[in-house]
């Protein structure tokens, strides 16, 4: 085991595990089997740390939909111009993913299999982060910093389009690094919507 994971506990280093697996093997296709086997534990031992695969699905979503909602509350609170915020916003996005691309990857593709009542709960809270972004772009609009002929919904759909994909192509070993991605992102996302 690797040292980045020697200091979790024995949940979370199944957690860690079920989102390589997700990953690599998509949500629906995984078993428990697989994930024990990953492990190197028999099947049984897994339930003395999680309840089920779904569990599982859910604390990977929801923890880092949490970690979303923190880079953004923190964002919000600044007395920045709309183009600093969105830009701040960026950057916080970024660095969550970057985290954890892994995990990054799972939220982004896996949750559709949450069950209900959860997966509603999870796009409640997807759409509500959305429109916090979009909220940001009307204040620009507002203030006079971004064009006002520009479809807020548009220029949010775009910026998460972007952002969204990034655990497919990132490559933590790059000489970028999350800040620096999310500064370029910023820059070519932001001067789309500025008045010249």
């Amino acid at each position: 085991m690797s040292d980045a994971t020697t200091n979790l506990s024995r949940k979370e280093q199944v957690i860690r595990k079920a989102a390589e697996l997700f990953k690599d093997k998509g949500y629906a296709a995984a078993s428990m089997r697989d994930l024990a086997q990953l492990l190197g534990i028999e099947a049984a031992s897994l339930y003395s740390h999680i309840k089920s695969k779904e569990e599982i699905l859910r604390s990977l979503c929801f923890d880092m939909a949490a970690e979303f909602r923190k880079s953004l509350d923190d964002v919000e609170k600044q007395k920045a111009p709309a183009s600093e915020k969105l830009r701040n916003g960026i950057i916080g996005h970024i660095q969550v993913m970057a985290k954890d691309l892994t995990a990054s990857a799972v939220f982004m593709n896996e949750h559709r299999h949450l069950s209900q009542p959860y997966l509603r709960d999870f796009l409640l809270m997807r759409i509500n982060y959305i429109n916090r972004f979009k909220s940001i772009i009307e204040e620009g609009v507002q203030q006079g910093e971004f064009k006002d002929s520009i479809d807020k919904k548009l220029a949010v759909m775009t910026l998460f389009s972007s952002l969204n994909w990034m655990p497919m192509w990132y490559d933590p070993g790059s000489a970028i690094d999350p800040s620096q991605l999310g500064y370029q992102l910023a820059d070519m996302l932001i001067n789309g919507l500025k008045k010249n």
